[in-house]
């Protein structure tokens, strides 16, 4: 039998039996993909993939607490199961006593359709927008443009049970558009991209005219010194800043003075404001649009996260409540060091409270200033400020008197998010976004553009 013939649920099942530990989860994720490349205007490559990964945690007690040990492998036949199960033990045998050892999670109902088959994605998820890509190739072509960029679908059935009698599942769809228009000298790019769980609320027509539009803009060319400018964030920029902001809202670390959200003298910034804004920054995991997992699913211990958490109930979490900071991310076993409430990461973002106003028009009330395209290579220089430098990519422009008048020149930028958000003095509608910097780890995000009157460009980049 191979390890694709047998059932997700009857593999946790079997390697719960075959566990001589004192607790032990599994984890079994279920993963496919399909996905379409394109370069000048053409198809290159498409292409589907499956495959299984088994995390095994095993626990043991002993006389100075509970050790854990973790191990993961994709493709494990039958045969390998009891090997897994055995190497998971016998790293928990190795180690010393978990400084996050909690008792495992008790008292959750099963998930419906933890029997059930995975659920797979296949290329039939383009069967509208491939076509609909190619229309576009064709006015593209028409137009003088050149169009590449890519597709991707994923869907992630995962599994978990314990010893504790925990089962439970969740499927998890993942789709990224990402769309290139470039002048056929190369000399001019403009991007634009998408986040969608199945590929119908995408279309391709109108990315293509928005990213026409763009290269147009580009005709006229200036250059700008590096300086302080009145400057636009497109929601895709706002998703990446705040997407560093909440990896970096460790409870723990703002407990230990460690981080932008430490309070000087000790304690965190809990209950300050961040933002004269009335902006909500949270997360739910039944978001429509942006459904993320409702339980945790924890591969490895680490900061806040927690294996002996894996299958605690996720709820809508508020971090910022009207520009008041309310809660920090903690694991059960740092929330009782802390003091602070039991606060997971939940796997989507959400910043809205702002006014009912589309980046067009916030650009049509600009007098002066910067409308970035999407930021990239952000990297962080200061823990302490959360102070990130990173480049502008793929347009800037200038806006003079309601209009954009120009690109200019790329910019490196020396911004912190929390700086951002509280010199911020116009946030627009909240919609979906595709943050392009970390799209590899992180989609689900609903983000407003932003006005920032004096964000740090802090020199000319001459990247594209």
């Amino acid at each position: 039998m191979s390890a694709r013939s047998s059932k997700p649920h009857e593999v946790v099942e079997r390697a719960l039996e075959l566990s001589r530990a004192d607790g032990c989860v599994v984890i079994a994720d279920e993963q496919s993909t399909a996905n379409l490349r394109w370069a000048g205007n053409a198809l290159t490559t498409n292409g589907v993939t499956r495959g299984r990964t088994l995390t095994v945690v095993a626990t043991v007690d002993g006389k100075e607490g509970t050790a854990s040990g973790v191990v993961s492998r994709s493709a494990v036949t039958p045969d390998e199961l009891e090997p897994l199960v055995r190497a998971a033990e016998a790293a928990a045998r190795g180690a010393g006593p978990a400084e996050d050892a909690q008792p495992l999670v008790t008292g959750v109902a099963q998930a419906p359709g933890f029997t059930e088959p995975p659920v797979e994605t296949s290329s039939a998820v383009f069967a509208d927008f491939a076509p609909a890509l190619g229309e576009a190739f064709a006015r593209a072509r028409a137009g003088g443009r050149e169009l590449y960029g890519f597709a991707n679908h994923e869907l992630v059935s995962s599994y978990v049970g314990t010893s504790t009698g925990l089962r439970l599942r969740h499927d998890q769809p993942n789709g990224t558009l990402e769309l290139n228009a470039k002048s056929p000298d190369r000399t001019r790019s403009a991007w634009a991209g998408r986040s969608t769980r199945d590929f119908k609320d995408v279309d391709p027509a109108a990315l293509d005219a928005e990213l026409a539009v763009r290269l147009g803009w580009a005709e006229r060319r200036v250059e700008l010194p590096a300086g302080r400018y009145e400057t636009l964030l497109p929601p895709t920029a706002v998703a990446d800043l705040l997407i560093y902001q909440m990896w970096s809202a460790s409870g723990r670390d703002a407990v230990e003075g460690r981080t932008v959200f430490s309070k000087p003298g000790g304690g965190t910034r809990v209950g300050e404001r961040l933002t004269d804004l009335p902006l909500t920054l949270r997360s739910d995991p039944n978001e429509p649009g942006l459904e993320s997992a409702p339980f945790v699913i924890a591969h490895s211990s680490g900061g806040d996260q927690s294996v002996f958490d894996n299958g605690l109930p996720l709820a809508a979490t508020e971090w910022m409540r009207e520009g008041e900071l309310r809660h920090l991310t903690t694991s059960r076993h740092s929330a009782g060091l802390t003091g602070l409430p039991v606060a997971p990461g939940i796997d989507n973002i959400i910043l809205d409270g702002g006014e009912d106003r589309s980046l067009e028009e916030m650009v049509a009330n600009t007098g002066r200033g910067l409308l970035l395209t999407c930021l990239w290579y952000i990297r962080e220089v200061d823990p302490a400020s959360l102070l990130l430098t990173g480049l502008t990519r793929d347009g800037v422009y200038l806006v003079e008197n309601g209009e954009v008048t120009g690109e200019v020149n790329n910019f490196r930028f020396n911004e912190s998010p929390v700086g951002v958000l509280g010199r911020a003095t116009e946030a627009g509608r909240t919609e979906k976004t595709l943050p392009r910097e970390w799209s590899d780890w992180f989609t689900r995000a609903a983000m407003p553009a932003l006005r920032v009157p004096d964000f740090n460009m802090s020199s000319v980049s001459q990247g594209v």
